[in-house]
């Protein structure tokens, strides 16, 4: 899927496959969640986007062909996560004072360089993560963004026990398991008469859960802001406590009213946070079994993108949205007679997780291939299995 223009659809389009360089990876995309960035960048609420330009940021798969032939970290096959952060010089003062989010020539996926809404990216194998095995490529695909940089945000919160969250989308309701799990009190802010959004806050466990219009019946230690808007930082700013941090965890935001100097008299703090590091990554991805954090999402062909994007901006999803790519429902069906052969048929319903299967095999770069391994024994003999290509 290609962004000609900002403000426009994205278009359905055939391109070269990429090719991986030395020291990047070829990754078939399995799957790729779709981020309220990529909105800003589709909206042209993010200036100077590579165009044309595949979106997305939160890739799945397996990788698929390794550039110059070998690489230290990953082999052919292995499944890798491709977050937002694509590549840094590694040579500024930020990258040498471990700060490489704020590198003045970072590239970023899906937004300076070609990104997952496509069935093979190519990455640097530096920016690049494992995945823990407990997720599924549907589950672990939200983390990657939503996850990640909701977790950077939470470590600027510091050892506050009373965390406020405005804005409970996708990457609040991932952040607020890490911080209960902690012990932390959480105190969700969603839009104003939002009973179902609250409900839903109150069953992840939060002590408290109002309209961001409310005042919560604690101060605040610190309060993160998910939601792209100004006018919540002065809000949020009156519900702290002396000497309490206001965190904006988003990549844009509308402008912020003025407020009277006492708000933020007393030591209080108000705080951006910019893209993510390798190390946070890392850690998130570390904790995030532990507790375990779960993933609610909604799926999508790829071919639906623009769905996706249009019920993330008006509100209508369910869940994280994300995209299969790689996923065939299929039946197969062995032949008595010839444990050897197999019956192959798609079928265009839905599974069980809610996928339709895209209508795609008019193109003649998709096909099935069966592949007969010694993995699956049928009768004593090698039976099948497959793969896609």
């Amino acid at each position: 899927m290609v962004l000609d223009r900002p403000s426009q659809p994205l278009q359905l389009r055939d391109v070269p496959k990429p090719k991986a360089k030395a020291g990047e990876l070829l990754v078939r995309v399995n799957t790729c969640a779709v981020c309220r960035t990529d909105l800003h960048v589709v909206d042209g609420e993010l200036p100077d986007p590579k165009l044309p330009l595949i979106p997305g940021h939160q890739i799945v798969g397996p990788v698929e062909e390794i550039g110059g032939g070998e690489n230290s970290q990953f082999k052919v096959g292995d499944r890798v996560g491709i977050p937002w952060l694509g590549w840094t010089d590694g040579e500024c003062v930020y990258c040498r004072s471990n700060r490489e989010n704020l590198c003045d020539r970072a590239r970023f996926t899906g937004y300076t360089i070609d990104g997952g809404y496509a069935d093979f990216t190519v990455v640097d194998a530096r920016f690049c993560f494992r995945l823990p095995e407990q997720y599924n490529d549907v589950d672990v695909a939200p983390l990657l963004c939503a996850g990640m940089l909701g977790y950077r945000s939470y470590r600027k919160t510091g050892d506050a026990t009373r965390l406020g969250i405005y804005g409970f989308g996708n990457a609040a309701r991932l952040i607020a398991q890490i911080a209960i799990y902690q012990g932390r009190e959480v105190y969700a802010f969603t839009r104003p008469r939002d009973k179902a959004g609250q409900e839903s806050a109150r069953k992840l466990g939060a002590v408290w859960a109002g309209g961001s219009d409310e005042m919560p019946p604690e101060k605040l230690d610190a309060a993160i802001i998910f939601a792209p808007v100004g006018a919540l930082v002065p809000a949020a700013l009156r519900a702290l406590t002396k000497g309490g941090i206001v965190v904006c965890g988003g990549i844009h935001m509308s402008d912020i009213p003025s407020f009277p100097y006492a708000d933020l008299w007393g030591e209080r703090a108000i705080c951006s946070v910019a893209n993510l590091t390798r190390r946070d990554g890392k850690e998130f991805l570390e904790i995030a079994p532990r507790v375990p954090v779960r993933t609610k999402t909604e799926t999508f062909p790829l071919e639906e993108a623009n769905t996706a994007l249009e019920k993330f901006r008006s509100g209508k999803l369910e869940g994280n949205a994300v995209l299969q790519i790689w996923f065939f429902p299929c039946h197969l069906t062995f032949l008595p007679n010839n444990p050897s052969r197999v019956n192959f048929s798609v079928r265009k319903t839905r599974s069980a997780n809610g996928f339709r299967m895209m209508d795609r095999l008019r193109s003649p770069l998709r096909r099935i291939v069966i592949i007969f391994t010694s993995r699956l024994p049928v009768r004593g003999q090698a039976g099948p299995s497959f793969s896609e290509s």
